[in-house]
């Protein structure tokens, strides 16, 4: 029994790493295949964070920006979300005194079709594979997150602030329309204009995921909980000037799902497409707040890093 107890010990210690870096401390977790991810991820805790009130446990998931098939890569460019303040996620998590959590998932160039980090359609259909259910490897990624925290000395919340910008913050929309109770507060900004609709259908068009809800119970196994969406605060935003549009691409989109966006919402992504999809969250009651920026197109300037960080410092109150 103790050579057993001693074994585990020395897993757990070597499960993960931790260094110092600006501003706080990066810890960084090995894949757990059987703890239900099989990918690491990193751990960022802000220096000053206190263990005498309950914390929040900040999350944005990666976006390289790029596909390649060398994971270190991808490693690389979530180290970098993780542990700098040009990033959303860290420049909350410094100024709120809040943990970050960012996934080192993979977007391979073999296999480009697969949009992983916007988890579109291909991403939620793998089956049998490493990519499986990244939104529950996701989950469990935080659940072993808070374990570690704890251990560490600190109180979590129950619920997750979200945040993502392009890829990663289409991610954040989908995400909290599959595990709105998950979720605390969300806010994503460059997502093409495009938001999941809380609806089965529109125009007597069938919504699939990710356009709509219509079909996340047959494909994900679990039914969409249309009040805990809806009450769910989330902050999207979109710069007035963005032009960076993933609509007419074959990585993110089916041909099917480009038209469907296009003739139900807008081949124009700024403005038309952005305020169809802001009408219709508004008419489904969304707790949203819309925002678009005057001036700028695909970033996130730090006016919008302010507002962001406002609106969830007012959630944790």
């Amino acid at each position: 029994m103790i050579m057993r107890i001693l074994i585990f010990l020395t897993v757990a210690v070597l499960s993960f790493s931790c260094s110092k870096v600006n501003n706080g401390h990066l810890n960084f977790f090995d894949a757990n295949p059987e703890a239900g991810y099989y990918y690491p991820f990193f751990l960022f805790i802000p220096e000053g964070t206190s263990a005498e009130k309950q914390l929040t446990l900040i999350v944005e998931p990666n976006n390289s920006g790029f596909v390649d098939d060398d994971f270190s890569k991808h490693k690389e460019k979530a180290e970098r979300i993780a542990k700098l303040d040009f990033y959303m996620g860290n420049y909350l998590s410094v100024r709120m005194k809040q943990p970050l959590l960012v996934p080192v998932f993979p977007r391979s160039r073999s296999d480009w079709q697969i949009y992983t980090h916007a988890l579109d359609r291909d991403a939620l259909l793998q089956k049998g594979n490493s990519l499986e259910r990244m939104d529950l490897q996701l989950i469990r990624m935080v659940d072993r997150a808070k374990l570690a925290l704890k251990e560490m000395g600190y109180e979590l919340d129950e619920q997750i602030f979200m945040t993502g910008f392009s890829a990663s913050g289409t991610f954040a929309n989908r995400f909290t329309a599959l595990h709105p109770d998950k979720v605390k507060a969300m806010a994503a900004g460059g997502i093409n204009g495009l938001l999941i609709l809380p609806c089965d259908s529109l125009a007597d068009v069938a919504l699939h995921y990710p356009l709509g809800i219509s079909d996340i119970d047959s494909l994900a196994g679990i039914g969409f909980q249309e009040s805990a969406f809806a009450a769910t605060p989330q902050f999207l935003f979109m710069g007035a000037m963005d032009d960076n549009d993933a609509i007419p691409y074959e990585d993110g989109y089916s041909i099917q799902e480009r038209e469907q966006v296009f003739q139900l919402l807008g081949k124009q992504m700024m403005p038309d497409r952005w305020e169809n999809c802001i009408e219709i969250y508004q008419q489904q009651g969304v707790n949203a707040v819309y925002k678009t920026y005057q001036g700028i197109g695909h970033e996130q300037t730090p006016e919008i890093k302010d507002e962001v960080l406002a609106f969830f410092k007012e959630k944790l109150e």
